[in-house]
Parts: C-alpha cells; sequence; structure tokens
C-alpha cells in the first residue's frame, strides 16, 4: 500500500530508522506505525539508529583501482573505535562500498547532499516529461515524486541497490553492520575517478593527416 510521507517521518523520528526502512516497513505493516517499530526492531535497523548519535572518528579511507586502473574510487567510512576499524569484518565493508562504488558510479552518499537547485532542476524536466506523456495535470505532480525517488535511488549511493545483493540497499547493508559489529559506523565520503572522464577526446581527420604529407 501506498504510505504517507508523514508516516514516514514520525516513523522515522521514532526509530532514528533510514528513509527507505521506514517506507518499506510502513508498507509491509500496511501502515501501522506499531507494527512497523516491531518489524524494523526484528530486522536490527532501530537498534541499529540507537548507535547513529554516538561518535564515529575513527575507522578507514579504502582505495579500490578496477579494470586495469581505468577507475578509481577514495572512501571514508568511519566507526568508534581504532580497533574496530582494524578488523577484517569492517575492513572488508569498507572494500565492498569502494567496489560497489566504482560500478555504480553514485554522485552523493544521501539524498541530503543533493543541492536543492539540483532536484528543482530534475523535477521540471521530470514535470515537462509527464505533460507531454499526455497526464493530467492534477496527477502529474504525484508522479513527479515517485520519479524524482529514482532520481535519488540512482544517484545517491545509500539508496542504491548492493551490487552483490540488488535486494538489499547500502543503507540497509549499513544498518545490518552497524547492529552486527556493535558501533556506529557511517559512510563520509568519497570520490571516483575515471580515466579521461570530462575530456574532450581527440579524434584524428586522416584525410587531413594524408594531405599534408603529400603537399610536404
Amino acid at each position: 500500500m501506498a504510505v504517507s510521507a508523514s508516516a514516514v517521518k514520525e516513523l522515522r523520528e521514532k526509530t532514528g530508522a533510514g528513509m527507505l526502512d521506514c517506507k518499506k516497513a510502513l508498507e509491509e505493516a500496511n501502515g501501522d506505525i506499531t507494527k512497523a517499530t516491531e518489524l524494523l526492531r526484528e530486522k536490527g535497523l532501530a537498534a541499529a539508529a540507537n548507535k547513529a548519535g554516538r561518535a564515529a572518528t575513527e575507522g578507514v579511507v579504502e582505495a579500490y583501482i578496477h579494470a586495469g586502473g581505468r577507475i578509481g574510487v577514495l572512501v571514508e567510512i568511519n566507526c568508534e573505535t581504532d580497533f574496530v576499524g582494524k578488523t577484517d569484518q569492517f575492513k572488508e565493508f569498507a572494500r565492498d562500498i569502494a567496489m560497489h562504488i566504482a560500478a555504480s558510479s553514485p554522485r552523493y552518499v544521501s539524498r541530503e547532499e543533493v543541492p536543492q537547485a539540483e532536484v528543482e532542476k530534475e523535477k521540471e524536466i521530470l514535470k515537462a516529461q509527464a505533460l507531454n506523456e499526455g497526464k493530467p495535470e492534477k496527477i502529474v505532480e504525484k508522479m513527479v515524486e515517485g520519479r524524482i525517488g529514482k532520481y535519488y535511488e540512482e544517484f545517491c549511493l545509500l539508496e542504491q541497490s548492493f551490487i552483490k545483493d540488488p535486494d538489499k540497499t547500502i543503507s540497509q547493508l549499513l544498518n545490518e553492520k552497524i547492529s552486527t559489529i556493535g558501533e556506529n559506523i557511517s559512510i563520509r565520503r568519497f570520490v571516483r575517478y575515471e580515466l579521461g572522464e570530462g575530456l574532450e577526446k581527440k579524434v584524428d581527420n586522416f584525410v587531413e593527416e594524408v594531405m599534408a604529407q603529400v603537399k610536404q
């Protein structure tokens, strides 16, 4: 069933779980806040959220190089203690996140990082698309909100489907690790490089090259 934004907000404030997790829990619970809260606790997501306020200043900066050096990623992932930051489980998680970034090319960690101007511009494009499709104007706004959600899923790391397990999002994977490890963990920032990205590729004009040689 469709759930309201206010219900998602209420559940998020009550449990501290991620917006996407709250939305899915409410859908599964048919809008029942109490049942949705229980579902989040059963999955360990509410418990993970309780740790979210704790300071996480340790961790690692993980590097990942892919495709023979054509793609490189640096990602900073924080935890609470140096001990956890050195564990194989934490390092494996960091490696998975770096590899995912290399493959899925997100632009932001979360939707909160997306500039409002970019969101508004995308909404204008989506609105124009819907109107061009002949959709009634009275439902266009709802369509835009639904489609902007897809935009976040495409470009925000936490909302992307994990490449190793598409049935869960990066946010869900993160919360699982928080519950398992027992410390607050956060993906703070990342940078992704792709060889030649943003450069105008040179196109050789072989006709001109041959003619230049003939005239010599």
